[in-house]
């Protein structure tokens, strides 16, 4: 068991934590019970109770599974931030099924392959990505599409500025397998007892890797329970607290730090569809925001407001998150302005966030934090998988009782993702880190091949399988650019088919595109060239291209 970092632990933790044997599900049903009245969220000023979200949970499970979804099943959730996605998030928790939660920038060539994968009857989905799932009603394995309008949850007097999704009129399309979330609420069915246990499966969000398409996370609800209960612990949460959530719920920072560690502990999440600074501000203010988790590229945009000084922010006693390392000046002009440390995280899908964090107390810049609760973490050889020492780099790999079962429907690459080391069961992040004698990780590189676009995972290869599709590609590699504000952006080198040579434009290219992906996957930059470099065996030297673009960009 790695060690090392007891010495700055926090002191007011134990340093082990008995998880409940009990169902995420389970978490809203007790702090209902226990705070009934009490907001579980707040969304454009308007206020929702323990008491309704769960009333509404129980009526959206019935309805569930009213249309043949039982324990087991995998249902999509294609949602952005709402209290319409809570309600979905644990109604399919609460029918015994999975969630399966869903990229809002995924489009067709993605949305396709999580059906298929999944073999979902079922997807929830907001009214503005409605068009891009109903048309695959009755393709495949989908039978029906939930719609979510946001606006039905808004409070009508707002002053806030409301993103323009959420200002819409509601959805009122009649399409055959499609259902509006008011007439599925309204047939108030009665779901059957909840018997999920801790070991059934929960949530499987997906993670794009090397090999190209998305690989499904399997989390039970003992391995979200874990981050949950890590977050609210470790940031010593209770039900008095009042999260700003502005992470999307389909990622797992967002989802355990924003909706499921709040109620787990009963507290409040303020709750935002879209990311705007001046509103953000004007939320903290208003509702004494005290926890913040966001990405660094949030925290510098928020900073970055010319009027932050008008606002109230006194409230806060944590902000944090992770996507990349916080830079150094932004880390003190936040210092300067609320007195606090920007503590920063690391983990993964694959294991439902964070593995790591800063102690509060004795945060590290740019530093990924220490293993928390039950994690051990070890640095090891990439290839001889020898354990290394302070300051050494390798690997880093971690056991705890967050880590995945593994890839759904994928047992090669789930035996290829573990490694066994002092008989416990490891699993390979594909990063290369350090730790120092404290005990603290510092990420230096990445084994796998991956493009961090502004804290948003990009894989290439996945990329390329979807440019495939296009008829006019004959070849096609994936590298990142230098970028000034993404940090690092997609760049797509195409070699075209010879009838196509000369007719296609980049622009075409990036407009296709547009419209097969999600916007960040989106190449902002394409070269047409008339050969890709390749190996003796005829393996694509990406490598050599990547080296290239940063030696004559960089």
């Amino acid at each position: 068991m790695f060690t090392r970092h007891y010495k700055v632990w926090p002191k007011d933790l134990p340093k082990t934590m008995t998880l409940p044997k009990t169902s995420l599900s389970t978490n809203l049903e007790i702090s209902a019970l226990r705070y009934p009245d009490h907001n579980a969220i707040i969304f454009y000023d308007a206020p929702m109770t323990y008491r309704r979200l769960l009333e509404e949970v129980e009526s959206m499970a019935g309805y569930l599974q009213s249309k043949g979804v039982k324990k087991g099943d995998r249902v999509l959730l294609y949602m952005q931030n709402s209290p319409q996605y809570v309600i979905a998030y644990y109604a399919i928790l609460r029918a015994d099924a999975v969630v399966i939660p869903v990229n809002p920038m995924n489009r067709a060539a993605e949305l396709e392959h999580y059906i298929s994968d999944t073999g979902a009857t079922v997807c929830m989905a907001g009214q503005e990505l409605a068009e891009h799932i109903v048309p695959m009603v009755g393709q495949s394995h989908l039978e029906e599409v939930i719609v979510a309008s946001y606006n039905t949850y808004i409070d009508p007097e707002t002053d806030l500025a409301l993103p323009a999704e959420v200002a819409a009129p509601a959805w009122s399309k009649a399409l055959p397998g499609v259902v509006s979330w008011e007439d599925a609420m309204a047939k108030a069915i009665k779901p059957t007892p909840h018997t999920a246990q801790p070991e059934d499966l929960a949530v499987i969000p997906y993670s794009s890797g090397t090999t190209g398409a998305p690989k499904g996370c399997m989390h039970t609800h003992r391995s979200v329970m874990a981050t949950a209960m890590h977050r609210v612990f470790w940031n010593l949460s209770t039900q008095d607290g009042v999260q700003l959530a502005t992470l999307p719920f389909f990622h797992v920072t967002g989802m355990t730090g924003s909706m499921n560690g709040p109620i787990l502990c009963g507290s409040t999440s303020v709750i935002m569809t879209r990311w705007e600074r001046t509103t953000a501000a004007k939320l903290i203010e208003r509702y004494q925001v005290t926890g913040w988790t966001n990405i660094v590229t949030m925290a510098v945009d928020f900073l970055s407001n010319p009027d932050i000084g008008n606002y109230d922010l006194s409230s806060l006693n944590m902000i944090g998150g992770g996507g990349a390392a916080m830079p150094v000046a932004v880390a003190e002009k936040l210092k300067r302005m609320t007195g606090l440390d920007y503590i920063e995280g690391y983990g993964l899908s694959e294991t439902m966030a964070a593995t790591h964090i800063n102690p509060g107390e004795n945060p590290k810049p740019q530093c990924l934090g220490i293993p928390v609760f039950d994690v051990d973490s070890r640095i090891i050889d990439v290839d001889t998988l020898e354990e290394k020492g302070p300051g050494e780099t390798g690997e880093i790999v971690s056991c705890g009782p967050q880590v995945t079962l593994g890839y759904w429907n994928r047992p090669a690459d789930t035996e290829a993702a573990f490694v066994e080391i002092d008989g416990k069961r490891f699993f390979r992040t594909g990063d290369l880190a350090y730790y120092d004698e404290d005990g603290y990780f510092f990420m230096v590189d990445r084994v796998k091949r991956m493009i961090n676009a502004s804290g948003f995972k990009v894989w290439p290869s996945e990329v390329e399988g979807l440019m495939y599709r296009h008829p006019d590609i004959h070849e096609v590699c994936i590298i990142s650019s230098p970028d000034p504000k993404r940090g690092e952006t997609v760049k797509a080198c195409i070699v075209l088919t010879p009838e196509a040579d000369g007719k296609v434009t980049e622009a075409d290219m990036i407009g296709w595109c547009k419209e097969q992906m999600a916007a960040y996957k989106v190449p902002t930059i394409v070269e047409f060239v008339e050969a890709l470099p390749k190996s003796p065996t005829g393996k694509l030297m990406w490598r050599t291209l990547q080296e290239e673009e940063w030696k004559a960009n960089g």
